[in-house]
């Protein structure tokens, strides 16, 4: 008799013989997101068949919507407690350009809702970098061009390359390792350089990804990504602190030309020089007016100093004038006054004991006196 199977029984057979992963592609209806944690939707196809999808919220990738044509990566298999088959997704693949350009548009949308794009968080780049990180593929065309123009423009840079994949299952995981060596283990470089080439939306998917736009928003060194043609928009542009529409424009953004610099120093040492010049020019010209100036003031002291000179000179021989005449007054004064001219006029002096008696009261009689005439002298005596 055939062995016969309870229903934990079955569905667990039946889940050992689905124990394999499968791809399957079809569009999604009826997509939901439980509690930020669940992730519910159904692929169906153009027949009519639809299946069930199940992950986890932390494992969702992309930004996904009804009507997107995706491919799924998953387990299949029956839940024991409902009964109910489904696919447990373990990657998501978005289908078709439209798809991939409506993912693109959703997950812009929504950085640039939390300010990731935000131009005032942007910080300039060092006019002179001397110290750069650069993640790229060593073998592409976006590597050779940016090292051969960076070198053309500014040679002597430090370059610290971190070879990636730049497309594939394995562009994002190694990108977001070197974004996170360079901020870990240089972090005193002047700029991180993320560049590649060209391609389709598909092929710049890991540009895209929310993974690596929030890397390069958090990223402490600032950040140039040039990725692709002009016509290229990826999420990185957006995000990082510059944007170059090419490799090569990411080089000639990030250095200056030494040729114009040397041209614009020679420019600015002739105006310099000519500066020097004039200047030159402006002191001699003031020396010599200072000169003119001077020797004007020492012409006016010298003609105020002989002004003086002369008033002093004239005050002086006023001077002496008036103090001549005033001696020669006091000496016919005193010469009037001297007594031996009062004596030959037949005036005497008489002294006694050596003194002039100048009143009568000052002798009595029997006194000796002397009296001095202009001639000789005599003795007499009071009676």
């Amino acid at each position: 008799m055939d062995k016969i199977y309870s229903v934990s029984e079955f569905i667990d057979a039946a889940n050992e013989l689905l124990a394999f992963e499968i791809w399957v592609e079809g569009e999604i209806s009826g997509f939901n997101i439980s509690q930020d944690r669940w992730v519910f939707f159904d692929l169906k196809d153009g027949d009519g068949s639809k299946i069930n999808c199940f992950m986890t919220a932390w494992t969702l990738k992309e930004t996904i919507e009804d009507g997107m044509t995706i491919r799924v990566r998953g387990l299949p298999g029956i839940h024991k407690k409902y009964g109910k088959f489904s696919i447990t997704i373990h990657e998501i693949k978005i289908m078709g350009e439209g798809a991939l350009r409506r993912a693109f548009e959703l997950l812009k949308a929504k950085l640039q809702a939390e300010g990731l794009f935000a131009p005032e968080r942007k910080r300039p780049l060092p006019k002179f970098p001397a110290k750069l990180g650069l993640i790229a593929s060593r073998e592409s065309a976006a590597y050779n061009d940016f090292i051969r123009i960076l070198n053309n423009r500014w040679s002597g840079l430090e370059i610290n390359l971190l070879h990636t994949q730049v497309q594939g299952k394995e562009a994002i995981p190694q990108i977001l390792r070197a974004i996170g060596y360079f901020n870990n283990e240089m972090p005193d470089l002047d700029a991180l350089v993320i560049t590649r080439g060209g391609g389709s939306l598909d092929d710049l998917g890991a540009f895209n990804s929310e993974e690596v736009a929030r890397a390069i928003y958090a990223s402490k060194i600032p950040t140039l990504v040039g990725i692709g043609h002009e016509r290229d928009e990826t999420l990185a542009d957006c995000v990082a602190d510059m944007r170059a529409s090419t490799p090569s424009n990411a080089a000639e953004r990030l250095v200056p030309d030494r040729a114009e610099i040397m041209t614009s120093l020679e420019h600015y040492a002739h105006l310099l020089g000519q500066d020097i010049e004039k200047k030159v020019r402006d002191a001699k010209d003031i020396s010599y007016n200072a000169g003119r100036i001077f020797e004007r003031c020492l012409e006016e002291k010298k003609r105020r100093l002989d002004i003086i000179q002369k008033n002093m000179v004239m005050l002086v021989s006023q001077f002496v004038d008036k103090t001549k005449t005033r001696l020669d007054f006091v000496l016919r004064t005193i010469k009037n006054l001297n007594p031996e001219r009062i004596l030959r006029r037949g005036f005497s002096i008489v002294f006694k004991d050596d003194k002039i008696v100048k009143d009568a009261s000052m002798v009595a009689v029997g006194d000796i006196l002397d009296l001095k005439f202009s001639k000789g002298k005599i003795k007499s005596k009071v009676i």
